[in-house]
Order: structure tokens, then sequence, then C-alpha cells
């Protein structure tokens, strides 16, 4: 029923804005390549990524759009024809969000899933991941990490009642891999545990308010601070692997488009992705010039030959063929 409910809820909202105008949207998408990003850092400094090197390896225009905050918005501009390549899109955002479907663990299967579907759906070609995924993840001090052994999230079981855990207040109720899941998997629980602002568990870990913190994997504040992840060994958290997205019309009207995005695939390392999100939260560098940075550090990706029998098979299996 609450399944129902959700696909009901994301049906009314893809009427409402499908019968209107996203407000924002001013790329013409009949001549032009328009890019979508989020309004948070990762995505805006990934649409950039895409952008730039489209532009790089192309002679197209390339207009971007950033007001989209959602993996929803994202979605519906696309479905509209508002924008034609999404900078980055999640596989457990994706999985959850638009597709309406159960969470997968598997982070393969779980792509593969993803792939197919938005095909199926809506010629829509998900490409492979960056490289890295941007998921929930506890993580501790390096200090607390030698002092105490840890390696992965099992290794804390045998100090479950002496650590003080903060956690995104929204985990503690979330369905599927919040704070219930987690007991359920890991056999254990937390004696003191404290919802608090996902932004704030960073500085309460540095400063020792807080032993251990759930966090996002990608955060650039985790290279600042020094901290490490702990392995998720018993996979509580569904993957969450960034791709980008294009519709099937473009690259089939621009082929060099989609060579340009392939160059960037298994580019982007998760370590990669926190360095880039650390330049613009911390160091305050626009999401354009990080990008541009990184494109220029790397050359463009110049060197990167895509093989055209693997886009190949790609496209076969997205269209119901054999797995890659």
């Amino acid at each position: 029923m609450k399944r129902l409910k959700k696909l009901t809820l994301i049906f009314a909202i893809s009427i409402f804005f499908t019968s209107c105008t996203l407000p924002g949207i001013g790329g013409n998408t009949k001549t032009n390549v328009v890019v979508a990003t989020g309004s948070n850092t990762e995505r805006q400094i990934l649409g950039e990524i895409v952008k730039q090197m489209i532009e790089h390896h192309t002679d197209l225009d390339v207009s971007l759009i950033t007001n989209l905050s959602s993996s929803v918005l994202n979605h519906i501009a696309m479905l509209k024809g508002d924008v034609n390549v999404v900078g980055a899109m999640y596989t457990g955002t994706a999985l959850s969000g638009e597709l309406g479907m159960k969470p997968i663990r598997d982070p393969k299967k779980a792509q593969e899933v993803v792939m197919k579907e938005y095909y199926k759906r809506w010629n829509r070609f998900w490409y492979p991941s960056f490289g890295f995924d941007n998921t929930y993840a506890f993580m501790v001090t390096k200090k607390f990490a030698e002092e105490n052994n840890l390696k992965k999230v099992s290794d804390l079981e045998k100090i479950k009642d002496k650590v003080s855990v903060g956690v995104d207040t929204a985990w503690i109720k979330r369905e599927g891999d919040g704070y219930k899941a987690f007991q359920e998997t890991y056999g254990y629980g937390f004696k003191n545990i404290y919802p608090m602002d996902i932004g704030l568990v960073y500085t309460a870990l540095a400063s020792g308010e807080m032993d251990v913190v759930l966090g996002y994997s990608t955060d650039g504040k985790i290279s600042s601070y020094d901290l490490v992840i702990l392995e998720d060994d018993k996979r509580l958290f569904p993957p969450y692997d960034a791709s980008p997205v294009a519709s099937e019309k473009i690259v089939e009207k621009y082929p060099e488009v989609e060579i340009a995005i392939m160059k960037l695939v298994g580019q982007i390392s998760s370590k990669t992705m926190q360095e880039l999100n650390r330049q613009a939260d911390e160091d305050l560098i626009e999401p354009a010039k990080v990008a541009e940075n990184f494109l220029k550090k790397n050359n463009y990706f110049e060197d990167v030959k895509v093989d055209k029998n693997k886009l190949q098979e790609y496209k076969t299996f997205v269209e119901g063929g054999k797995n890659v």
C-alpha cells in the first residue's frame, strides 16, 4: 500500500509539472545540448564536468540548468524535453524515486536494473558509473579507528554501549535502510545515539563531541577532518552509484555527445569526489572552476579511447539483450 501511494504521488507530481513550465528552464533542446544539475555541490560539479567535456570534445552549444533541486525534477525536465542530459543521477535514488521500485543491495544488479528501466520507460541512456557511489556511511576519526581497531561497521559492536553516535535525524525513522534495519542487519544497536542535522555531524566528530557519526561517503569534510569511513560489511545501505544520463534523441542526433560522456566512465573515484567537494565547500571555489581545474589536470581525458564495440554491447544490453 505504501509503495502504491508513493507511485501515485510520483505520478501526480509528474502530471502537474508536465502540464506547466518549470521555472528557470531556458535551454533550446531542439538545437542545443542542455545539461541539468541539482542544487547541491556534488551535482553542480558533475554537471559542469559533463558540460565542459561536451564543449571541449564537440562544436556544440551547451547550456546548463542548475536550479532543479531533486532527481524527480531532473526526471520531469527530461520528460518535458526541457533538458536532454543530466549531469549525475544515483542508482539508489532512481530505484526508490522515479522508478518506484524496492532497493537493491547489489551494486551491479542495481545499475543493470536502472539502465534497462530507464531505456524501457523513457528512451534514456543511463551510462556506466563515473566510478564512485555516494551513500550513507559510518565514520570515525583516524585516531579513534586506530585506538579501537575499527575497519568495518561490525567492529563497532564491541564498543556499542560506550560510544556516542551522531546520525542524520531523518535516518532514525527511515524505512529500508534506517536505524531499525541497521539493528536487524547488524544484530546490535547503540546505547547513546543522537539525531542531528546531517551538516553538523562532521564537526561534532572532529571536535570530540561524538565518537561515531553517520554521514555521506563523498562529503568534502571527510578529507578536511581526516576521517575514516567504516566498511558497510553487511551491505545495509543500497548503492548510490553516480552516472550521467542522456536522451536517446540527443545522442542519435549528436553521437559525439555520447563519446564525450563515455570518456568519463570510471574516471572519478570516491576519494577524488571528496576532494572536489572539499574544494567547493571548504575552499569556496565555484563548482564551474572546480570542474575546469579537474578536467585541465586530466587533459580533458583526451587519451581515453571509447571502445565502439563495448559501447554497442552496452546499448544491446539496455535494449534487452544479454548482460554486459
